[in-house]
């Protein structure tokens, strides 16, 4: 659920500013060390994430969209056609 986003951009104006969830990174990352035979971890050291956001940040991309959080209409209408279909609820 990575995408572009029409957003002011550092400079105050309207341009398209690239968006990236830093946990797709964090997931990537984390994938390819262990394909490579090493043994990541998650948590144990600390939150991936901020370095995620700080590397997309280094690459001129801002982390995160508005529309993942859990109380996002998309999030939300997702979650209703799995609970109907999962649980039979309408």
């Amino acid at each position: 659920m990575d995408h572009t986003d029409t957003n002011a951009g550092p400079t105050g104006d309207t341009d398209r500013v690239e968006t990236f969830n830093p946990w797709t990174v964090v997931n990537l990352v984390f994938h390819h060390l262990a394909d490579q035979g090493l043994h990541p971890v998650l948590g144990e050291t600390g939150d991936p994430a901020v370095p995620a956001t700080a590397l997309l940040r280094a690459f001129g991309i801002e982390p995160g969209r508005n529309d993942e959080s859990v109380t996002s209409p998309l999030v939300q209408d997702e979650l209703a056609e799995l609970r109907a279909r999962m649980l039979g609820e309408r």
